[in-house]
């Protein structure tokens, strides 16, 4: 923020903190109004600030740092609107806004029971909003002044014109944001005593929030990878990546073990723990981005912000600690476990898995750091390693899955589980041996084809049974049953397709990493390839010029059994360098600036055709070098005609051109896979419409209207 809006922000926060302490202390009233108050204000700076930054990228205002450096005047609207959050100031920006919003909701949707966790609640949230808006007046201002003048802009990173990728810091922000409503909740509950089941379900719908959120954040992510960088994957276990995984992973945690809090009155100290650990981990996840501690295509490189993040984060976990320690007496489980097989046992131990996947990714997330501080030699840990562990914690989860909804609460016989899940388990079986007939011979695959079909045969048979009762006792149809079922039990539907959406993809993920075929090999017009029964046949070189980059393309044929598919396109995109005058020329700068490659992908639901090509440009250098030479002074009109020209040749002369051709089954299906996880997620959140005539009880009013019915710690 500029100045003054990010002083009146911090300020803001801090004077609504003050108030929300003192209201948590007196029980007064009007204090709390002060601080409710001061979330909106807070809030309403945050977004003006917003405002003003996307105002000054679309008015291309290049007497803003940010703005010079991070667009030009080429770069398209869409690019300029999201160009903001693509910067160390303007994510932190983005950061306080999301915070904000977040913060607003959950001030405006605070029910009479939960009035007295309020003051608390809103405290932490000023809190964090007061930090954020703290680093931007001391470390990294959205606003500050461009120190050069220009009239063009150097333009967005070019990896970074993706459109799916200007969601991702969104989505992984909300999710981080929606996080911080859940721990704020938390602390207050432990700060007040109130650790019954109340206060979880306060903090359900924000914490599946944060959840979906996190979750498309990391998908999307992986989508870009897919489809931009060029490497042939989706997932690289990067430490940015792991990072923005682990409070995922957590909060997954929390979301069933919660569920056992409110039916038996057990885990509470894990639940407190896990919100925790789910709020450090997305400040962890932040604070990588910007501490330049770990390589990471996704990192901003160093800067000046990790020892603000890492105050924060010390004292995070050592107010949580705290709190936690000092309300033990209180936290302890009101029952135990009354069987082995029962629904209790299963979502234990599917916390437990999800744990031990945290820690996994945590310990080779910073494996580097761990390694350097022991033995002075930082060794990195790649994805052979982390596949070892994950693998099989992956199988056990979706095994877990499976079988955990189809248990009772507290007993269940085996014999009336396999009653159960008689049938589901043969059709899973028939699923897997298909999927070995099929070619699949990776165990790992086979048993998640075993696992994916129990959780998707075991969900639709209880639906279906569900349905048939209702249908049987109403006289409705099934199909009407079946939709009046999951109305009446929406959070219990939506974690069954969520569960469905999660097995799917985690199916797509293991098939493919177990199917890939590729080839690497250099072609010119005219040859083509064979690859797992595809025939690409290089037909010729394109190329386009515009104003903000060139694009050295191909066009290449695809053939499958004797019948053509269709065509396609990838290319390399070459965006000028900045370097005006300088070694590489006026021209050269046009061809030798960063680039960024355009996949070729013919996707479906078996199996995927991936293609990414490198032009070979040595036969344009001595044009390039005869152009620098001869008209370097020439007017800008004259240098866009040259620029084509030397472009054309390219088309003209047809030099070889290296392209990776891989293929892989299943990735359609990880997308498909997060898409149901979406409406799981989304059905789950849907409040239950409320019958005819249902009315709140309306609760009586204090005798002091200016006095809450509380006061003090208990």
């Amino acid at each position: 923020m500029d100045a003054p809006s990010s002083s009146c922000s911090s300020l803001v926060a801090l004077a609504g903190l003050a108030s929300a302490l003192r209201a948590a202390r007196r029980g007064d009233r009007r204090y709390l109004e002060v601080a409710r108050r001061s979330v909106i204000a807070s809030a309403g700076l945050a977004a003006s600030a917003m405002l003003l930054l996307e105002a000054a990228y679309v008015r291309d205002d290049f007497d803003f740092a940010l703005v010079a450096g991070n667009s030009s005047t080429t770069t398209p609207l869409y690019y300029k609107l999201t160009a903001v959050w693509s910067t160390q100031a303007g994510s932190l920006l983005l950061w306080l806004c999301v915070l904000g919003a977040m913060s607003v909701v959950a001030v405006r949707n605070f029910r009479d029971e939960h009035r007295e966790l309020e003051p608390i609640t809103v405290a932490v949230l000023l809190a964090v909003s007061a930090f954020f808006a703290f680093l931007m007046v001391f470390y990294a201002s959205p606003f500050d002044a461009s120190p050069v003048g220009t009239s063009q802009g150097a333009g967005l990173q070019p990896l970074l014109r993706y459109p799916l990728m200007a969601l991702h810091p969104i989505a992984l922000y909300l999710g981080y944001a929606g996080a911080t409503v859940p721990f704020a909740y938390a602390v207050a509950a432990l700060a007040r005593g109130r650790l019954d089941a109340s206060w979880l379900t306060a903090v359900r719908r924000y914490a599946m929030l944060a959840w979906m959120f996190l979750a498309a954040g990391l998908v999307l992510g992986s989508r870009w990878s897919y489809a931009e960088l060029g490497w042939g994957g989706y997932w690289g276990w990067d430490p940015v990546e792991n990072a923005a995984l682990l409070p995922w992973l957590t909060a997954t945690a929390f979301i069933h073990s919660s569920v056992i809090q409110e039916r038996r009155g057990m885990l509470k100290i894990w639940n407190v723990s896990l919100v925790a650990a789910t709020f450090v981990l997305s400040l962890v996840g932040t604070f990588l981005v910007r501490s330049g501690i770990l390589d990471s295509i996704h990192a901003f490189g160093a800067s000046t912000l990790g020892v603000p993040f890492l105050l924060l984060i010390a004292a995070t976990i050592a107010l949580s600690v705290g709190l936690i320690v000092w309300r033990v007496p209180q936290l302890r489980s009101e029952h135990r476990l009354d069987g082995i097989l029962s629904r209790e046992t299963v979502f234990l131990l599917n916390n437990v898995i999800l744990v031990g996947l945290a820690f996994v990714v945590f310990w080779g997330t910073f494996f580097p750091l761990i390694s350097e501080a022991v033995t002075g030699t930082k060794s990195a840990l790649g994805p052979p390693w982390f596949e070892l562990y994950v693998t099989p914690l992956g199988i056990a989860l979706v095994l877990l899955l499976a079988i955990g909804p189809n248990l009772a609460w507290k007993r269940t016989r085996p014999r009336a589980l396999a009653r159960v899940l008689r049938v589901p388990a043969l059709l899973a079986v028939i699923a897997a041996a298909a999927a070995v007939s099929l070619g699949t011979s990776s165990t790992s695959a086979v048993l998640t084809t075993l696992g994916a079909a129990l959780i998707v045969a075991a969900s639709t048979q209880e639906l279906a049974r569900a349905a048939t009762a209702r249908a049987a006792a109403t006289g409705a149809g099934r199909r009407r049953s079946a939709l009046d079922v999951v109305r009446r039990n929406r959070r219990r539907y939506g974690g069954y397709l969520t569960h469905v959406g999660f097995a799917t993809m985690l199916l797509g993920v293991a098939i493919s990493g177990a199917s890939k075929s590729g080839r690497d090999i250099t072609m010119r017009p005219g040859d083509e390839v064979t690859v797992a029964g595809y025939r690409v046949a290089y037909e010729r070189p394109t190329t386009s010029v515009r104003s903000e980059k060139i694009a050295f393309g191909t066009s290449l044929s695809i053939w499958r059994g004797g019948r053509r598919l269709g065509t396609l396109s990838p290319a390399r995109e070459y965006y000028p360098s900045l370097d005006l005058g300088g070694s590489k020329g006026t021209f050269g700068r046009f061809f030798d600036g960063e680039a960024t490659s355009e996949i070729g992908i013919r996707a479906s639901f078996g199996r995927d055709l991936w293609i990414s090509a490198a032009p070979d440009l040595e036969t344009l250098r001595k044009p390039i070098e005869e152009a620098n030479r001869r008209f370097s002074t020439v007017p800008p009109v004259a240098q866009a005609l040259i620029i084509n020209a030397i472009a054309e040749r390219y088309v003209v002369q047809a030099p070889p051109v290296a392209f990776r051709v891989i293929v892989r089954t299943g990735v359609t299906w990880i997308w498909v896979g997060a898409s149901v996880m979406a409406l799981g997620a989304l059905l789950a959140l849907r409040r239950p419409r409320r019958r005819p005539g249902a009315r709140r009880a309306a609760l009586p009013a204090p005798e002091n209207p200016a006095r809450m019915p509380y006061s003090g710690v208990q």
